[in-house]
């Protein structure tokens, strides 16, 4: 039985971000921002809205998320373009996301300030 989406990736080194539910796995990194990162998010929680500074891809290992461009469930594949902007919310089942961000993003929005 599935228990959750963080079950199998339990063991790696999160790191807790300044919003609630939305945990983070660097694979990658560089100076100029680029990165590859594992993103996992609660259901219901949203990745802060943010901008593209070049090509963001994103491949949805478990769980699902939307976005004002759609829907994606497990398995599937996004690419968006260098400029494009979007807020990420988590599915009822949470998010376990792989992403690649060549140039990284720009936060377009302020974090909570309680936790």
């Amino acid at each position: 039985q599935d228990t959750g989406c963080m079950d199998a990736y339990t063991h790696l080194p999160w790191k807790e971000t300044a919003w609630p539910g939305v945990r983070l796995h660097f694979l990658e990194s560089h100076v100029d921002g680029s990165a590859r990162v594992l993103i996992a998010m609660e259901p219901g929680v949203g990745y802060p809205p943010h901008r593209h500074r070049g090509v963001e891809e994103v491949f949805v290992i478990r769980g699902s998320y939307r976005d004002a461009a759609g829907s994606y469930a497990a398995g599937s594949f996004q690419r968006n373009a260098p400029g494009t902007a979007h807020h990420p919310v988590a599915g009822e089942d949470g998010a376990l996301l792989l992403a690649w961000a060549e140039g990284g993003i720009e936060i377009l929005a302020e974090p909570p300030t309680s936790r």
